[in-house]
């Protein structure tokens, strides 16, 4: 009942609120994915418990992990041959031909070794920046995997890392994750470029597509069904418990390129119990929940939806980077939970399995202030009037406590009052960052919080009852 109450709510205002996003740019893509038009709840019970606790979790960090970080360039597009993305070719390899640059990009897997990952210590930083659930690139477009996969030798552990302590990646670090109390998602690309099946190397690669006539070479796009349920296979039966297989590459799907994912995830749920599987921009069963790209929705969705943002200016690491500030993630955050969303954060480690200190220390901020003001964001769901100016509530999940966070914007000094329409209070008000009763006063419908004095510039949360209607 209550899946059906919400899916009546939302189902009008997501339909016409889509199309209304707010941006953010990073110079490794040429564009951005938006959520989908419409959306379909699960009815798997198991699933719908899932996705609950899921959205309890709020914040999740992702990384973009692979070849593509030896030389700190943007992962897998440069590979395919559409306009858009030669200016990247040539900024990269000046002078290389088309082929050429294949051939060097995929020889990165030659000089890959990440002598310096260290899992637990990448699990103990996330945690203390207050992350819940971790979405991890096991595949990205190129085809390098970074689980031991016996379908390929184009992964991480045939390579120079082969004889490394945590030589299959992806399995160490979901265990690490796992033992701090994450929830753990695969990303996994539909897409393999590096595959045969997929990607002919007798013929030109012109687009990201197969680059040949699956209907004429229906053998052969048989094969690339079967090599990518053997990879989903394995990372289902092998590594632990999963929660979220988060699928990428929206352009492979039904009915031009169908490669049986509802089998794949039929198959793939005997394994994982309530497996939450996100068919990025695929409207139906298999989109669990929503992944808009680099964008916030315009206005509060009722369904699940996740934006992944990028911490720098790339999705995996650059020697270059331009870091958003802590100040910049937790009002996006605020914004995130307040809509209905969860926000999965992208951090990019370098070829040696190093998260940087600049990096860390800006999570550290990030973690000390969720650690005060959490409350206002884990296990929060939104309430229909959920923005006023520079405040941003929402409410725990019996509606009865609301939260106003108050993102104060970067490079200001805190003013001596807050002002928000709606929401009137009842009874006493608190700072959640210390515990202290806050005074304020409601006229015409106009809350007006006092701040006390000293406070540290940052981020404010409050606690209170609201008068009912």
């Amino acid at each position: 009942m209550r899946r059906i109450l919400f899916l009546i709510a939302g189902i009008g205002l997501s339909l016409t609120q889509h199309a209304q996003q707010k941006n953010f740019s990073t110079k490794d893509h040429g564009f951005v994915h938006s959520a989908s038009k419409q959306y379909e709840w699960p009815t798997d019970p198991k699933v719908l418990k899932k996705l609950d606790e899921w959205q309890d979790r709020k914040f999740g960090i992702m990384f973009h992990w692979g070849v593509y970080s030896v030389p700190g360039i943007s992962e897998s597009w440069a590979l395919c041959s559409e306009d858009k993305f030669t200016a990247r070719r040539k900024r990269i390899r000046p002078g290389t031909t088309y082929g050429d640059f294949k051939k060097w990009y995929w020889g990165l897997a030659d000089s890959f070794n990440p002598t310096k990952f260290e899992p637990s210590e990448w699990a103990s930083i996330m945690k203390d920046a207050g992350f819940k659930y971790l979405i991890f690139t096991t595949k990205h477009h190129d085809g390098f995997c970074m689980f031991d996969s016996k379908y390929t030798d184009y992964n991480i552990a045939k390579g120079p890392y082969k004889d490394g302590k945590y030589s299959n990646v992806a399995y160490h670090l979901f265990d690490a994750f796992r033992q701090e109390g994450f929830m753990i998602g695969a990303y996994f690309s539909k897409p393999d470029w590096h595959c045969e099946d997929y990607w002919d190397p007798y013929l030109s690669t012109p687009t990201r597509n197969p680059n040949y006539d699956i209907k004429k070479y229906p053998e052969k796009w048989a094969k690339y069904q079967q090599y990518t349920a053997n990879q989903i296979d394995e990372l289902m039966s092998n590594y632990g418990s999963i929660d979220i297989l988060w699928l990428d590459g929206g352009w492979v799907r039904k009915p031009q390129q169908s490669i049986k994912l509802d089998e794949i995830v039929d198959n793939a749920r005997k394994k994982q119990p309530g497996l939450i599987v996100a068919d990025r921009t695929v409207p139906g069963r298999n989109e669990n929940y929503q992944t808009p790209e680099l964008t916030i929705p315009k206005t509060q969705l009722n369904h699940p939806w996740e934006s992944c943002i990028t911490i720098s200016n790339s999705w995996g690491w650059n020697p270059k980077p331009k870091l958003k500030s802590a100040a910049w993630v937790i009002n996006t955050l605020a914004e995130v939970t307040a809509k209905g969303g969860c926000l999965a954060l992208n951090v990019g480690p370098t070829g040696e399995g190093v998260i940087e200190e600049e990096v860390i220390k800006c999570l550290k901020t990030i973690g000390a202030w969720l650690k005060k003001n959490g409350t206002a964001i884990y296990a929060t769901r939104p309430t229909p009037n959920y923005h006023s100016g520079n405040v941003w509530f929402t409410a725990n999940k019996d509606k009865k406590t609301l939260y106003a966070i108050y993102t104060l914007p970067e490079g200001e000094d805190l003013p001596s009052t807050i002002e928000w329409e709606g929401n009137e209070p009842t009874g006493k008000m608190t700072l959640l960052q210390n515990g202290a009763r806050v005074k304020y006063t409601c006229e015409n419908g106009k809350v007006t919080v006092t701040l006390p004095k000293d406070l540290k510039k940052e981020a404010l949360a409050f606690s209170f009852k609201v008068k009912q209607q």
